[in-house]
């Protein structure tokens, strides 16, 4: 496992709680969190997008790692700009 393999998990577990904590907030459900969810998810899998698996983490449950992706990928296309930014800076320091 590498270094960007352990990022590239912190960022999608980061992103898994990011959601949890807000799909009530201020007590109401946010449906369109939800539908970017599944969308991201669907498409990842549709297309066997695997992060994690580019950096060498291969899960034993194979879709595991596309839901995963599709999660990161949901998070919009800014959050994965800023994703890697931050890795290409890592990389130029």
């Amino acid at each position: 496992m590498n270094f960007f393999g352990l990022l590239c998990a912190a960022v999608i577990i980061e992103g898994v709680i990011t959601y949890v904590n807000t799909f009530f907030a201020n007590g109401k459900f946010q449906w369109q969190m939800l539908t970017a969810i599944v969308l991201g998810v669907l498409i990842a899998i549709a297309y066997n997008l695997d992060l994690l698996a580019l950096f060498g983490m291969v899960s034993t449950i194979p879709i595991i790692g596309c839901a995963l992706t599709g999660i990161l990928l949901s998070r919009g296309a800014n959050y994965i700009f800023d994703l890697i930014n931050s890795i290409g800076s890592y990389n130029k320091g």
